[in-house]
Formats: structure tokens, sequence, C-alpha cells
């Protein structure tokens, strides 16, 4: 199928952010933070490492499993449908949404990234009253929502989540997500090059990781951020601790949209990779 000048200009727009993935350059900061990282993890024994991230990841994928499974998936899914039936009236099924326009895929998938993000500034709000259950609830929400956003967007673009194929792939897809950004360009080298030699890399198996001592930026993140609204929570107004609410909402909410910024990005990348016959 040959591209418009609209998937040009997308693919063109595409390559010169990949570029500046590849173009990110490290601050003083960054290096030490990562050595220190490093130095960190090899006090640990290797039988101790991977038994904590084969945790993760098992943790992870089951979450993803439950999300996939959810009668709230199967609403969602039927939502999407009848908004893109009202751009085409010949939609049947989640595949038939790849004959649309690049423009009216991102549409959809935009949708369902806007929503999110709403859902994750509120539970940000939430966790910002300081309250210990919603504190402590926080990394396991943080981890639906996000989750969710990147199954949905993949829907919106046409491909299903049912299958195992298309449940790691959404895995795969959050965690390079949520990579800092100096380590992303790997993570989105791995996704791509998956995509070229087929569909079966995307197989789980017990020996494969996704995660690693890359990925430990989010919990410790995590932890500054309670840490700050455990402190700013006794600070009230009106009755209200509007500051500690403040950052859960906006840390939250700028998680998400990087999550789901990236997420458009490359579901775009594959749909006009699959219309070029290159993969």
């Amino acid at each position: 199928m040959d591209w418009t000048k609209r998937d040009e200009q997308i693919w063109e727009d595409l390559q010169e952010w990949r570029q500046t993935l590849f173009e990110y350059e490290t601050t003083d900061i960054e290096n030490a933070y990562d050595k220190w990282v490093e130095q960190a993890f090899s006090l640990l024994p290797d039988s101790l490492q991977i038994q904590f991230f084969d945790k993760l990841d098992g943790w992870l994928f089951h979450l993803n499993s439950l999300l996939r499974e959810s009668q709230l998936q199967t609403d969602a899914e039927e939502r999407i449908l009848r908004t893109a039936r009202s751009m085409d009236g010949g939609i049947e099924t989640l595949e038939d949404l790849r004959n649309l326009s690049i423009d009216q895929l991102t549409f959809l998938a935009e949708q369902q990234a806007a929503r999110h993000r709403l859902y994750s500034f509120a539970q940000g709000g939430m966790t910002g009253s300081g309250k210990a259950v919603l504190v402590g609830s926080d990394l396991v929400g943080m981890a639906v929502i996000n989750l969710r956003a990147v199954q949905l967007m993949a829907m919106s673009f046409g491909y299903s989540v049912q299958s195992p194929v298309g449940l790691l792939e959404t895995l795969k897809v959050f965690h390079t997500a949520t990579m800092p950004e100096r380590l992303k360009m790997f993570g989105w080298e791995d996704l791509i090059n998956d995509l070229q030699k087929g569909d079966e890399q995307f197989y789980y198996h017990e020996h494969e990781r996704i995660t690693d001592s890359s990925w430990v930026d989010e919990p410790l993140k995590h932890l500054l951020k309670v840490s700050l609204i455990l402190m700013l929570s006794k600070k009230k107004v009106s009755g209200l601790p509007l500051a500690s609410m403040a950052v859960g909402a906006g840390v939250n909410y700028k998680t998400t949209r990087k999550i789901t910024n990236f997420t458009l990005k490359y579901y775009q990348y594959k749909h006009l990779l699959i219309k070029s016959g290159d993969i």
C-alpha cells in the first residue's frame, strides 16, 4: 500500500524524534547516578538480583494479563470501534482500523491518552492527600492506569492485546516508555528489531527478562514523590494539603504524558512500517 503525503510527513517527524533519542547527552549528574546504581546492585548477590527482577517481571506480566481480561477492556474496545465507525461505516473489527488514515488512528489513540492522563492526574491528587491507604496504593494505581493506556492505544491502531504476542508487546512498550531518557534509545531499537524479526519475537519465555537495573529509576522516583507528599501534607490550606496534592497530581500526570507520548510514536512507526511493506 502506497504512502500518502501525510504518511511521509509523519514519518519524517518520527525520524527526527528518533534522532533526538540518539543525540541525547547525559549530564555529569546522570553519569554519577548510573555509577551509583551499578555499584549498589553489584553489592547484591547475582541470584538475588535475578530473583528480584524475575518477580518484578512476573508482577507486571500478570497485572497486564488481568487488565486485558477485564470487562473494562471489552467496554473500551466497543467504544473505540463505535468512534471508528463514525469515521468509516465499514469498520467491524479492531483489525479493520488499520485501513483508516494515520491521522484518524492518531486521533483514536490520543483520545485514550488524554483520558488516562486525566485519570493519572486525579490519582495523584488523591495520593497527595497524604492518607496512608491512598499513598500505599499509588504505585499499583499508576501501573494499572499506564499499562491500560498502552493497551488501549495499541487497540486504537488496530492491534489486539488478547494474544500473548500483543500482551508482551504492550509490556515491552510500557517498559521502554518508562526508561530514563538517556537509555531510551536502546529500548527503542530493541522494539524495532523485534518488529523486523517477526511476531514470534514477542512471545513470552521464562528466561526472557523485561526489567533490569535501568528500571530502578521509577521506584526511586516514586519514593521521592511519596516523601515530598508526606512532608507537605502536613501543611494545609482551608483544611486541604494543596501543596502535596499538587505534587502528586503533577508528577503522575507528567509520568503518564511521557508514557503515552512514547506509545503514540511507537504505534505510528509500526503502522507506517507495515504499510510500507518493510515488515
